[in-house]
């Protein structure tokens, strides 16, 4: 390959740096045994013929391609797209790259993209999602180290798991709204998946602990509305725990809408503590899972089941951030 060819080779390298071709190798993988005068000349020679790595050929060598498949639920969700950030965060800590897929809350485009990534050669996949089953991840793991962050239905033993405390999370909004003086603290879902459950029993449990009586509507049967027809009734709620951010934000502006004050009528706990909670006027009250951090703990486990370790649980603990919604 002559100087003006459009893809320099390491023997160019050499050949411009005046040293072997083993050198060369050497001195772009940074390996200790390079001095800093030949490593210095190396790098100068790349520089000028324009040298890149050939990342497919030292997979090849290697085994391993630096890459990590990360495959999410929803792109338009900021649950998940936060925990993305921590994710690639750590990986470019480590020396991995990232390739994304977008599963579009399907299981089967998520199973199609899950194949896709491990063909691609990761060296690991990180799933953020619930709608995978204990089956359809075994299949990955025995592809490759998986770590899912979330809450599916079950984890099998061979794949890393990194997940919120969603009961505690509820125990925190009805507590905050208890000590609030409110009583009638009603439940708000638009999810049947196991972390809104997980929320929604823990809701129960903690309502009988208070001898309260639950009050509990689902958004996607009309229960906004019916809620909110409710608050007007001599015995309606005066407090919502919502499961989510999405959903309190919809009661929110229906509350409004219909002539209600917030939280002067209606106060108002979501749960995620995305942005939308600073953003909306009332500011939302909501809680917290640090999902960037729950990111990174997930590129940590990978990483070391990729290095042969043993797959973890870890259960990330939320926090309350008081806001305008509930009188903060």
């Amino acid at each position: 390959m002559t100087l003006e060819s459009a893809r320099p080779t390491i023997i160019d390298v050499a050949r411009a740096a005046g040293v072997s071709k083993s050198l060369v190798s050497s001195a772009l993988r940074g390996d200790p045994g390079v001095s800093a005068a030949s490593r210095e000349r190396v790098l100068a020679a790349a520089g000028r013929l324009g040298y890149r790595k050939n990342g497919w050929a030292q997979r090849l060598v290697s085994g391993r391609s630096n890459l990590i498949g990360v495959l999410l639920t929803d792109l338009r969700n900021a649950y998940h797209t936060d925990i993305v950030n921590g994710i690639e965060d750590a990986a470019a800590a480590a020396g991995y790259g990232v390739l994304l897929s977008h599963g579009r809350r399907d299981r089967d485009v998520l199973l199609t993209h899950a194949e896709e990534l491990l063909d691609v050669g990761v060296d690991g996949v990180v799933a953020i999602t619930s709608h995978l089953t204990p089956a359809d991840l075994q299949r990955l793991a025995d592809r490759a180290p998986v770590v899912v962050v979330g809450r599916p239905a079950a984890v099998p033993a061979g794949v890393g798991w990194v997940s919120n405390d969603d009961e505690a999370g509820a125990r925190l909004a009805v507590d905050h709204l208890a000590a609030r003086g409110h009583e009638r603290i009603a439940y708000l879902t638009a999810s049947d998946r196991p972390a809104a459950a997980a929320r929604r029993d823990s809701y129960r449990q903690r309502i009988a602990e208070l001898a309260a009586r639950p009050r509990e509507y689902d958004a996607r049967t009309g229960g906004v509305e019916a809620l909110l027809a409710d608050v007007r009734s001599a015995d309606g709620p005066t407090a919502v725990f919502a499961a989510n951010d999405r959903v309190a934000a919809r009661l929110l502006g229906g509350a409004i809408d219909a002539g209600l004050t917030v939280p002067g009528d209606l106060a108002i706990v979501g749960y995620d503590n995305t942005e939308l909670a600073g953003l909306l006027r009332p500011s939302l009250t909501s809680i917290d899972q640090p999902r960037t951090s729950m990111g990174r703990d997930a590129m940590a486990q990978l990483a070391a089941l990729i290095g042969g370790g043993e797959p973890g649980r870890e259960v990330a603990a939320p926090s309350l951030v008081a806001r305008a919604s509930t009188g903060a």
